[in-house]
């Protein structure tokens, strides 16, 4: 009887912390067919410019391939939804392949990232290398008997809390396992707003912060924003509250076979 009442007083407290859902509601924003509903923006190129076809669907997998390039160039690529969103479930399965495509910095050898409540895809400037955002990063093993951990977070423009602490680190290690090889991994993000966000894989959250922020002071990320862009001044200092989804592009050949999100900001008070 006790076990049971503590069950039955832990699912209360559950629902009582998140926001009002239909459980299983899934919005599918790759619709497995076409890039429909999403919008381009790649380094040195104008909106929705798909330089060389790096953005494509084939076999129901949206792809992030560099066939037709000789050299990466600081070709650095986003995909943005058309739809911001603030509270939400978001699912992605992903998967790395091949190899890096030559001009591609070491740090980029199987990394690739979700932005979360990034600024808008027309707001960002030609040579403006990452939208002001927050990264859930993935990384890939290399197979060398090395950690490497994915659902990490990396703040281009941003800063966050946790446990309390304002951190100005730009990338902070998640406590997931090595996913090495070609394997799909699948992720999920729980994004309350400015008050709660988690990287959960497997059901075990190995990332979590909140008070997201507009902000930053690091010179190489100034340099690789090109923030003499408005919207970074005009939002600089305020909470990061709600924005676009994002899927990374940075000269690794990484794949998507599913997008989808549960949007929980019904009942969620203005």
């Amino acid at each position: 009887m006790k076990s049971l009442l503590y069950l039955l007083s832990f699912s209360l407290l559950l629902a009582a912390c998140h926001p009002k859902q239909k459980e299983g509601h899934w919005i599918q924003l790759f619709n497995g067919k076409d890039l429909t509903g999403w919008n381009i923006k790649i380094t040195g190129h104008d909106l929705n410019d798909n330089y060389l076809n790096t953005f494509r669907v084939e076999n129901g997998v949206l792809k992030c391939s560099y066939d037709e390039y000789t050299n990466f160039d600081d070709k650095f690529g986003h995909i943005y939804y058309q739809k911001p969103y603030s509270h939400y479930r978001l699912r992605v399965e992903y998967r790395f392949t091949g190899n890096q495509t030559p001009g591609g910095a070491t740090w980029n050898v199987r990394n690739s990232g979700v932005m979360l409540h990034s600024q808008p895809a027309s707001s960002v400037t030609k040579n403006q290398t990452f939208p002001v955002s927050l990264e859930m990063q993935m990384l890939g093993g290399l197979s060398d008997g090395n950690e490497r951990h994915t659902a990490n977070l990396c703040t281009p423009g941003t800063r966050v809390e946790i446990n309390g602490e304002l951190r100005t680190d730009h990338c902070i290690d998640s406590s997931s396992k090595t996913y090495d090889g070609d394997q799909w991994v699948t992720v999920e993000m729980l994004v309350l707003g400015d008050s709660l966000i988690q990287h959960i894989i497997d059901g075990k959250v190995v990332f979590e912060y909140n008070k997201p922020i507009v902000e930053d002071d690091d010179d190489d990320m100034v340099k690789y924003l090109n923030m003499e862009n408005t919207w970074f001044a005009d939002h600089r200092g305020k909470p990061l509250k709600e924005g676009y989804i994002a899927l990374q592009a940075e000269s690794h050949p990484v794949e998507f076979r599913k997008v989808e999100l549960m949007d929980l900001s019904e009942g969620v008070k203005p």
